[in-house]
């Protein structure tokens, strides 16, 4: 389930780069990459002169492998996806259900990308490009990756607000692994476009996803709870679940001590339940205890000291 579209002729899914803006930014990473080869070559050639010649060609290699290979890999990584030449087109390298990619998805593309792009000088990632409905070469098909464009109006996009609070822990216990990324993607771009859309088709929409979701899962689809807050309630858990493998157990990042993270995460759910609006997914509101319309009993009245009244020598009518 790569893709779904409503009733309205709208794709959930996120919007792939355009094969023109790709190869521009794969030739400015590209001349970015030769140029800082050629220094390193450079210095490499004037520092080891006194090496014999197997050592300079052992050198030679290593640097082919680093600079122009490894270096572009390792920025991926630490980027999240973006280059100098997709950070200067607006585009970012996604996993197929849009979260960031990790080391083994740059590798994996840096890898194919030898073969595909160097040594053919780009014809064989031309071709996958044009032929693939979107845009994708054989490194992305195979590390399971998607170039976007990450520059879009904003009135394309949202935010998913949060789940309503008393549903945070309540599926914990959810099996995800067999939860698809094409699945994750719908979801997620559903919660985002959920108010651009007709309520009809909206919940229609939603009734399927959440049916495909609990479906997945195992477990049956709760009646208590609209599909749309089933949804938002599932895909908070995956992102909780992200986030404690990243920073650990007890959300602390590494080297901070456990009570700063555990502060920090409360911080954060607090900032974003003030800044989501969970109505949205039209979320039974806990009952609110009604006011008080007692009346409170009115103060005694005040008796006048015999020096309180003024001193013209008029008194007010009792």
């Amino acid at each position: 389930m790569s893709e779904l579209v409503t009733g309205e002729a709208v794709a959930l899914e996120l919007l792939p780069a355009k094969f023109p803006s790709r190869a521009l930014a794969v030739l400015l990473d590209l001349a970015a990459a030769m140029v800082a080869y050629v220094a390193v070559t450079m210095v490499l050639v004037v520092t080891t002169s006194s090496l014999d010649s197997a050592a300079q060609a052992a050198l030679g290699i290593a640097t082919f492998l680093l600079v122009p290979i490894g270096v572009p890999i390792a920025v991926e990584t630490l980027s999240h996806g973006r280059s100098l030449g997709k950070t200067a087109l607006g585009l970012r390298v996604v996993r197929d259900d849009g979260g960031p990619i990790r080391f083994r998805h740059a590798l994996v593309r840096g890898a194919i990308g030898v073969v595909e792009i160097l040594m053919t000088f780009g014809t064989v990632a031309s071709i996958a490009s044009l032929v693939s409905a979107r845009g994708r070469r054989l490194g992305d098909v195979f590390a399971g990756t998607l170039v976007v464009r990450e520059r879009i109006p904003v009135a394309q996009t949202g935010l998913i607000a949060p789940p309503p609070p008393h549903l945070a822990q309540r599926f914990a216990g959810l099996d995800l692994s067999a939860v698809p990324d094409g699945l994750w993607l719908a979801v997620r771009q559903y919660l985002t476009r959920m108010r651009q859309l007709d309520p009809v088709v909206s919940g229609e929409m939603a009734q399927r996803l959440a049916g495909d979701l609990a479906a997945r899962t195992g477990a049956p689809l709760p009646a208590d709870l609209p599909p749309a807050v089933f949804l938002a309630a599932v895909v908070h858990e995956r992102q909780a679940r992200e986030a404690r493998q990243a920073f650990g157990a007890d959300g602390s990042a590494p080297g901070e001590a456990p009570s700063a993270g555990r502060a920090g995460a409360r911080a954060g759910a607090e900032r974003d339940a003030e800044a989501g609006d969970p109505s949205v997914y039209r979320a039974a509101a806990t009952p609110v205890p009604p006011r008080s319309t007692a009346v409170p009993p009115a103060a005694p009245p005040r008796r006048e000291q015999p020096g309180e009244r003024p001193a013209t020598g008029f008194a007010p009518p009792a």
